[in-house]
């Protein structure tokens, strides 16, 4: 059967959402660095997202079938560019994250593993037809996330390898799991992450990673350290009021680096309520315009496609919003399409040019 695939199926309108939150972004990457050695970050931002554009149109036209009939290719090289990191990778700040390319340029192999994790657990469940998850598949569905996601750990980058586990939520989810699985899965994370944070031996997490999770609980309690950032960000946005003020935090270096995971404080203490409320409906446009997109898919693995960025796009929006407002640990996970970097921009665009490419192929004769 041939796809007829036309630009006219093409999904202008989320498009055009996803560039407004883009704008947005660069305007208050701007404002929060005009004054600082960041200056003229917006001016890459811009490019980043020009160049987003032009990978996400040309993703939309390679057909999504294809590539999930290559997807074990792709997760060798993704697990194997990961060992890569570990072994060549350039050490900044205690953490080995990029690899260093000609040009001077990084690239963090982490940001699009999650593109990858999206395609093979597609093809997993889709593979099975909608039988019966067997605590066997669940393992194996585990294990092809859970693989990439230990070795991201050990660079270590836990904001990255956190968001790689709503891909496999989202993936049982949709595949059918039991609710007596996911009772039992969701004891057995408990036990897990108990483990991890009272048992001495468990060495999963660093100490300082720890500390960065649970500070948010009472970040008054080391407020020169761990809850610095997360005080200076409630402050932030508490500031901002209705409308926005001059954003004294912002502007004033109280509030470190806000162009980048603490955007949307900045953006806040700016804008007010109204703009933070303005910001988040956009998001939530985009969002149940993607679901929009899951429900016309072709098939079974265009919906898990779909679904999976959703899943990845909420993740990163609650965890970034809830950390802002100091509900949610400080993990490092960037607010998609607004915080200033490469990386995130470029795997946003791609995935979202899968979305596309899922969408550009509905009609089937």
């Amino acid at each position: 059967m041939a796809r007829y695939v036309s630009f006219r199926d093409f999904d202008w309108l989320l498009l055009a959402f996803v560039l407004l939150i883009c704008a947005l972004g660069i305007m208050e990457i701007r404002s929060a660095t005009e004054h600082t050695k960041f200056a003229g970050a917006h001016i890459k931002q811009i490019y980043w997202v020009i160049a987003g554009v032009g990978l996400m149109l040309m993703m939309s036209l390679i057909n999504y079938q294809a590539l999930l009939d290559q997807i074990h290719w792709f997760y060798i090289a993704a697990v194997a560019s990961l060992m890569g990191v570990l072994v060549f990778g350039q050490r900044y700040l205690g953490a080995k994250r990029w690899i260093k390319m000609p040009g001077g340029n990084h690239f963090q192999p982490s940001e699009w593993v999650k593109l990858i994790l999206i395609l093979a657990v597609a093809k997993y469940f889709a593979d099975m037809r909608q039988r019966e998850l067997s605590w066997a598949d669940l393992a194996k569905a585990g294990a092809i996330v859970g693989v990439p996601m230990l070795l991201v750990l050990k660079q270590p980058d836990l904001g990255t390898a956190l968001t790689y586990i709503p891909i496999a939520v989202m993936g049982v989810f949709l595949g059918g799991m039991e609710w007596k699985q996911g009772v039992a899965l969701g004891l057995l994370a408990t036990v897990g992450l108990g483990a991890v944070f009272l048992v001495p031996r468990v060495h999963v997490l660093k100490s300082y990673q720890k500390q960065r999770l649970t500070s948010f609980l009472d970040p008054e309690l080391d407020p020169q350290g761990s809850g610095y950032q997360v005080e200076q960000s409630k402050i932030a946005v508490g500031s901002g009021g209705l409308w926005g003020g001059k954003g004294s935090q912002t502007h004033g270096n109280f509030l470190p680096v806000p162009q980048t995971d603490f955007i949307f404080a900045a953006f806040s203490e700016e804008h007010g309520f109204v703009g933070a409320l303005g910001v988040l409906l956009l998001y939530f446009i985009v969002l149940m315009r993607l679901t929009q997109n899951a429900q016309t898919a072709p098939d079974r693995a265009g919906t898990f496609i779909v679904m999976g960025v959703v899943a990845v796009l909420s993740f990163h929006i609650l965890v970034n919003v809830g950390m802002v407002v100091g509900f949610m640990p400080v993990t490092g996970i960037p607010l998609p399409l607004m915080s200033y970097g490469g990386s995130s921009v470029l795997f946003m665009f791609l995935a979202l040019g899968m979305v596309m490419n899922v969408r550009m192929r509905r009609f089937v004769n």
